[in-house]
């Protein structure tokens, strides 16, 4: 997962034809860490429809706080440049909810295109 460093890292990730997905996290976030674990599978899993990107709020707040991020981890779904889909809820994400937002925003990224 591409780590962003910079406003202009994340506003050129999204601007993607491609379907992609910003994780917002931080270090200290314990959910974030229960769900480190599995990503990568579920990156590989999800490769072929979409790009998934690694927000650290500590790190690139301006970001975070541009988009809202009010709890973390959040996950929202960009199709060029434009919010399709959010996940956001104060309850620890498990591996299938996660898979089921994915699913659902390339879902919506594909409505979005015709």
């Amino acid at each position: 997962m591409r780590k962003i460093t910079s406003k202009a890292d994340f506003d050129t990730a999204i601007h993607s034809s491609k379907l992609t997905v910003a994780f917002f996290k931080a270090d200290w976030c314990g959910d974030c860490k229960f769900i480190d674990p599995f990503m990568p599978e579920v990156e590989k899993e999800f490769a072929s429809n979409l790009t998934l990107i690694e927000v650290d709020v500590d790190h690139v707040g301006t970001v975070s706080e541009e988009q809202k991020i009010m709890g973390i981890p959040s996950f929202v779904a960009f199709s060029n440049g434009l919010e399709v889909n959010r996940y956001v809820n104060k309850m620890r994400k498990s591996r299938s909810e996660i898979e089921q937002f994915l699913q659902d925003s390339i879902n919506l990224g594909n409505q979005a295109h015709s």
